[in-house]
């Protein structure tokens, strides 16, 4: 259910703003949109901000994660002091990690010169005498002209050394010029050892600050604490002599929050929003529909505040889909397993676990009524008793009972239809319920939806299946939902009924397309056959694979495929999930619904953190 909203302005004096801030703050109720305005005070924060996260992350990556250090609480002064210290360290660190990568490409350029001291060159060239450095082939040196003097030095890999007497070589020469660095080899090695001893020891000074990393983590909450704080602020309306901020509180904190305002002597009002306002969107789960949640908080997604609360439906048919996309008991266990991990490592069972546990049992289920067990024809035949747990019609072996396959998978696509036929006719029917308390007149262009969608699911039996329907009575009903869509699809409260008919009749075109897309929205349910089906060949597949290294050494083989390939079966069978079943829910079902998935979570304004 999706909680309703009061839109509250809080009025006080301008400077009492900030003690009704704090004292706002603290109750945690009401939710305050804010621009992204920019404060001389909120760039210093953000700043400050984002030098902890830094040294916070640097601290982080240094951390063994398999054994982690014992935390130690500091006071806010020695906080200080200490990420001081710590960023220096991480600017000195920076520092020199580009001078060991500057001398590095200096040390490679000289080694293969050898050792010389650059001052002693630049003391000849005080005494008249300029050397300069060339490396080139010998061929190109025996064309050099006489007039040039040079000292040949050691050869380096193919190519000759030499140091010119006075002039340089003229460009057109084939010559590598070799410039000399301020420093001699022994220097820049002797530095890059002092450099690499020093950042060792800045390692293990970040090392030994993972004892901080929750003292950073607190500060870096407040300073977010205080950033919201000063958004917030900045968000206020007023002048001089009174100052007010408005926000959105649940309907069910009203009394309590008119309670709080009569202790702090707050001025305030409180009304419903207006069709102009777009409050955010509060979810109340129904006991044991809360499990749905992080699937929603996984895929980013929030109902808008006026759009429906589809979260049990979703939960129920998303478990269904899932159940049939992975489709194989044997995986089922193994998501069992899995959720029993994960419940005894937490040591109890949050929604997350929960979720898997449902999700598990429903695979189990669905694969048992198919008789899918990790792929194998062979587990239904050495099990008698999973056999009796088959309905043959839908099963993925029904040789086994007597049927051909042909029909066991024409059963099968004709219950995706019927379930993608009940879930967009149940959107039809919410939206109708949504809107008879408004007198919404556009409910009787739900139910043309919903004519359509029961009409057209015949012509897709007939086109799909095979089975023979009176077309003329299909298309007859389609006809009439068409026409109720054009009527009453522009209809609302406030708009006239001929200006409502006009609106919807010069939408014909569109109504039309959007009829032919209801024919391909249930048609897009046989999508959970399809993976479903696939998923059984691949599994079959790699037990085939397997089956012929089943004896003698071959068998650790057989075995590493069969693990290998249901292991990478069940990764494709959760990543279809996510494209099918998810898609199955946010377009076709959400798209009947007309929900555009546009809210904003109720996120209040509230204390993270305890203020000194």
């Amino acid at each position: 259910m999706i909680v309703s909203m009061k839109k509250v302005s809080v009025i006080v004096q301008a400077h009492n703003k900030h003690s009704m801030l704090r004292d706002l703050r603290k109750a945690g109720v009401l939710h305050v949109f804010t621009e992204n305005t920019r404060t001389e005070k909120g760039e210093e924060l953000k700043k400050r901000y984002d030098s902890l996260f830094q040294v916070r992350s640097v601290i982080l990556d240094k951390q063994d994660k398999k054994h982690p250090m014992v935390q130690e609480s500091v006071s806010e002064e020695v906080f200080v002091e200490l990420h001081d210290r710590y960023k220096d360290l991480l600017d000195t660190k920076k520092s020199l990690e580009e001078e060991i990568a500057k001398n590095n490409t200096l040390i490679e350029a000289v080694q293969p010169w050898g050792d010389f001291n650059p001052q002693e060159i630049a003391s000849l060239r005080e005494e008249g005498i300029r050397l300069s450095f060339y490396t080139l082939s010998k061929k190109d040196l025996s064309l050099l002209d006489a007039d040039v003097s040079y000292i040949p030095l050691d050869p380096i890999g193919p190519l000759q050394a030499i140091a010119v007497i006075g002039s340089e070589l003229d460009s057109s020469i084939p010559a590598t010029r070799f410039f000399l660095p301020e420093q001699g080899l022994s220097t820049l090695l002797d530095q890059q050892n002092a450099d690499t001893k020093r950042l060792a020891e800045i390692h293990a000074s970040f090392i030994d600050a993972g004892k901080y990393l929750d003292a950073y983590a607190y500060q870096m909450k407040r300073m977010e604490q205080e950033i919201r704080f000063d958004q917030i602020a900045n968000a206020t309306d007023g002048g001089e002599d009174l100052c007010w901020v408005t926000g959105y509180l649940p309907s069910t904190e009203e009394s309590g929050f008119s309670k709080l305002a009569s202790q702090h002597g707050w001025g305030f009002i409180m009304d419903d929003p207006t069709e102009e306002d777009d409050p955010p969107t509060l979810i109340k789960y129904p006991k044991g529909v809360g499990i749905v949640k992080p699937i929603f908080d996984i895929l980013g997604t929030v109902p808008g505040y006026r759009e429906n609360d589809i979260s049990l439906w979703f939960l129920l048919f998303f478990t269904l889909f899932f159940a049939m996309i992975i489709g194989d008991a044997g995986y089922g266990l193994v998501f069992l397993l899995a959720a029993a991990g994960l419940h005894a490592k937490a040591k109890k069972a949050n929604t997350a676990v929960l979720l898997v546990y449902v999700l598990s049992i429903a695979t189990i289920v669905w694969g048992s009524l198919t008789g899918t067990w990790f792929g194998s024809k062979m587990v239904l035949e050495t099990l008698p008793f999973l056999q009796k747990l088959v309905i043959p019609s839908i099963s993925n072996y029904p040789e086994l009972f007597g049927l051909s396959a042909v029909s066991a998978q024409n059963q099968v696509m004709k219950f995706c239809f019927i379930i993608g036929t009940v879930q967009l006719s149940l959107a039809c029917v919410l939206n109708i319920v949504h809107k008879v308390p408004k007198k919404d007149l556009s409910l009787f262009a739900d139910i043309g939806w919903m004519i359509d969608v029961l009409a057209l699911y015949f012509v897709v039996l007939q086109l799909v299946v095979g089975r023979p329907t009176n077309l003329g009575v299909v298309f007859g009903a389609v006809g009439t939902g068409f026409v109720l869509v054009c009527v009453f699809g522009a209809q609302g409260p406030g708009i006239p009924f001929g200006k409502g008919l006009a609106s919807g009749l010069g939408g014909f075109f569109t109504t039309f397309l959007n009829t032919i897309s209801c024919f391909s929205n249930i048609m897009s349910y046989i999508r959970l056959f399809a993976v479903g089906m696939a998923s059984v060949a691949i599994a079959q597949s790699f037990n085939s694979m397997a089956g012929g290294m089943m004896d003698g050494f071959a068998m650790v083989a057989g075995i590493l495929v069969l693990i290998v390939g249901h292991s990478l079966n069940l990764v494709m069978g959760i990543l279809s999930v996510v494209v099918h079943g998810v898609r199955l829910n946010l377009l076709e079902f959400s798209g009947q619904l007309g929900m555009e998935w546009t809210g904003i979570s109720y996120e209040p304004f509230s204390q993270t953190v305890k203020e000194n």
